[in-house]
């Protein structure tokens, strides 16, 4: 896809696909693993995933290629695997879409702490995003998405990144505070901001908290810049069970209505991060009759 195929596309309001990570949990992965070598290893469960979330109407689904960057695969001593992963996980999506939804590339951050703060500097933040993105293009995705991005600096690291060896839409999505604040410094706005002058092709938020906490500040970014907005929240606030695991609250339905409220405010892509299934993309495509 070039970035003007994207401008097209974008007119109209894009949803996108809804959680990977919590529902891959649910289907039985574990704790502590290597996501992307488990994935790979039950083809079967991304698949039906992805077909869900296509039949709900997505039209954009991501890759599994989350953590596929030489960083957090180091730590599984899995470096000497980066394109063979990149590339499968790839194939995986391209081979369930069959032409019925568009491929993003994920990438994530990788955890470091960016300089001065830390020792991560923006030379080796680049190098680590330009590999991966050049594995995710070779294997034929339509898009790039940095999502999960929790400081300004590495996302814009990534954005040149991209630039460098494609010319593929990137789009950037922060994950914020209720209030908008980045972990890491800087807000949504300010990072939108920032992101669009670097080039990226849309921009917003994803993951933090529930789509009703996020009116403001999607109303902030959409009167702050000229291209798309992202939204992709948590399915609310999560409550932690007695064994541990993250509890998503809030309904379908419920989440889907909230969603409208943000597109009204300015949201042009939308979907669901943890917590979410196919059947809140369903919901948010019957809510804005987008099938």
């Amino acid at each position: 896809m070039t970035k003007e195929e994207f401008q097209t596309l974008s007119k109209n309001i894009l949803l996108l696909d809804g959680a990977t990570g919590s529902n891959l949990m649910a289907a039985g992965m574990p704790r502590g693993v290597c996501t992307e070598i488990w994935v790979m290893e039950h083809k079967e469960v991304i698949q039906q995933l992805q077909r869900a979330y296509i039949e709900a109407g997505s039209q954009i689904i991501y890759a599994p290629t989350f953590g596929g960057n030489r960083v957090n695969l180091k730590m599984h001593g899995l470096t000497d695997r980066i394109e063979e992963i990149n590339r499968t996980l790839v194939s995986y999506a391209k081979e369930t879409a069959a032409g019925k939804a568009y491929i993003a590339g994920d990438i994530t951050t990788t955890g470091k702490m960016m300089a001065p703060a830390g020792d991560f500097t923006y030379e080796e933040a680049f190098e680590t995003y330009r590999e991966q993105i050049q594995y995710l293009r070779d294997a034929g995705v339509d898009l790039i998405i940095a999502e999960t991005m929790i400081s300004i600096e590495e996302t814009l690291a990534a954005v040149d990144a991209a630039h460098d060896v494609c010319t593929l839409p990137i789009l950037c999505t922060m994950t914020v505070e209720a209030d908008g604040s980045i972990f890491t410094g800087g807000n949504a706005v300010e990072a939108a901001v920032a992101l669009e002058s670097a080039g990226a092709d849309a921009v917003g938020i994803n993951c933090s908290v529930g789509p009703d906490q996020l009116v403001s500040i999607v109303r902030s970014i959409r009167e702050n810049v000229s291209v798309p907005v992202i939204a992709k929240p948590n399915a609310g606030m999560p409550v932690i069970d007695e064994e541990g695991n993250a509890v998503y609250n809030m309904t379908a339905p419920d989440f889907a209505q909230h969603m409208k409220i943000l597109v009204e405010n300015g949201a042009g892509i939308i979907g669901g991060c943890c917590g979410t299934t196919p059947d809140f993309i369903r919901e948010i495509a019957a809510v804005l009759k987008l099938q």
